[in-house]
C-alpha cells in the first residue's frame, strides 16, 4: 500500500473507531506529513520499506532542524499509531518506531498566575454580555481547571446549577464530571440570562457563543482571555493552559492531595500531574514537618 495512503486510513480509524478530537487529529496529520515529506526526499513510497533506519534517520533530520525532545517525542507517538494501526491490519509485519527515544529535553513547567493575579484579573467588569460571557469563560478555567477543547465543546445542559458539578469530555473521549465553584456558578447564571438574546438559532446547545450566534471558537476563546487579562493590567500572555496550572497550584498549595487534583485535571498517569504542578519548597517543609512522624519527634526534643 501506498504510504500516503496508510497514512489516510490510519487518520480515518482514528476518527471513527478511537473518535479522537479533532485538534488531536489535527496534530497526527501534522506530524505525519512532516514524515511522508521526509519519505519523499528518500524515495521511500510504500509502508513496507519503513524501517528502523529510516525512523532513525527521521529523528536526526528533525533534531538537525532545530526541533526539541519534546516535538520529537510527540512525532515518534504519531508514527507509532501509524504502524501499530498497519500491523493490526496485516499491512505491516512490525513497528519500525518501537524502542526509538526522542532526545531529552528539560522538562519546562508551565506558567501560573498567583492567587492575586487571578483576583485581579477576574474582577473586571460586566456592564455588556460579552463582558458576561468573558467573565464566565475565564472564571470557569480556573474554577474547574479545563483544557480549552474541554470548555469550547462545553453544551449548557452540561453545567448541574443544583450539585455544582460540569461534566465535560477530555482527552480519548473520555468524560469525566468536576466541581464548580461558587462564584463560577454565580457567574454562569450571570451569562446564561443574557446568552438566548444573541443566540442566532434557538436549538444551539453550545455554552458559549460568539457575536454570530454559533458555538464560539477556540481561537476566539484564545484571543479573548489575553484581551480580558490585558485590559486587567496583567500584561503576561494568559492562555487556557495558564489559567488550568494556576487551578492546579492553588489547590495543591493548599491541600497537597496530589490524587485529588489529578482526578480533577483528568490526568491519567500521576507522574503527569507532578510536571504540571510544583510546590515551593516552603510549603513541602511545612507539610514534612506536619505529617511525619520522626520529624515531629525531632520538632519536640529541639523544643
Amino acid at each position: 500500500m501506498p504510504l500516503r495512503d496508510a497514512v489516510e486510513n490510519c487518520l480515518s480509524y482514528l476518527q471513527s473507531a478511537r473518535r479522537l478530537s479533532t485538534h488531536t487529529l489535527k496534530g497526527y496529520r501534522r506530524d505525519l506529513e512532516l514524515f511522508l515529506r521526509f519519505c519523499e526526499t528518500r524515495r521511500i513510497d510504500t509502508a513496507s520499506q519503513v524501517d528502523v533506519a529510516a525512523i532513525r534517520h527521521f529523528v536526526s533530520d528533525r533534531r538537525a532542524g532545530g526541533a526539541s525532545g519534546r516535538t520529537i517525542q510527540r512525532q515518534l507517538s504519531a508514527l507509532r499509531t501509524l504502524f501499530n494501526y498497519l500491523v493490526r491490519e496485516g499491512l505491516c509485519d512490525n513497528n519500525p518506531a518501537l524502542g526509538i527515544q526522542a532526545p531529552k529535553s528539560p522538562k519546562r513547567l508551565p506558567k501560573a498566575l498567583s492567587p492575586e493575579q487571578m483576583e485581579q484579573m477576574l474582577s473586571g467588569p460586566t456592564d455588556n454580555w460579552i463582558e458576561a460571557r468573558d467573565q464566565a469563560i475565564a472564571e470557569l478555567f480556573y474554577s474547574s481547571g479545563l483544557r480549552l477543547a474541554e470548555l469550547a465543546s462545553l453544551n449548557t445542559l452540561d453545567i448541574q446549577f443544583n450539585s455544582a458539578l460540569v461534566t465535560v469530555t477530555g482527552k480519548g473521549s473520555k468524560t469525566r464530571t468536576v466541581p464548580v465553584g461558587s462564584v463560577a456558578l454565580t457567574a454562569l447564571k450571570n451569562w446564561l440570562k443574557v446568552r438566548d438574546l444573541h443566540c442566532a438559532d434557538p436549538s444551539e446547545t453550545a455554552l458559549f457563543i460568539g457575536q454570530r450566534g454559533a458555538r464560539l471558537g477556540v481561537r476566539s476563546i484564545q484571543q479573548r482571555l489575553k484581551l480580558l487579562a490585558k485590559k486587567q493590567g496583567i500584561y503576561q500572555s494568559v492562555h487556557p493552559h495558564m489559567l488550568r496550572h494556576s487551578f492546579a497550584s492553588h489547590l495543591l498549595e493548599s491541600s497537597s492531595d496530589l490524587r485529588a487534583v489529578q482526578e480533577l485535571l483528568g490526568h491519567a498517569n500521576l507522574s503527569t500531574t507532578q510536571v504540571y504542578t510544583h510546590l515551593d519548597f516552603q510549603h513541602l517543609s511545612k507539610v514534612y514537618d506536619k505529617a511525619h512522624p520522626r520529624a515531629a519527634r525531632r520538632k519536640k526534643e529541639s523544643s
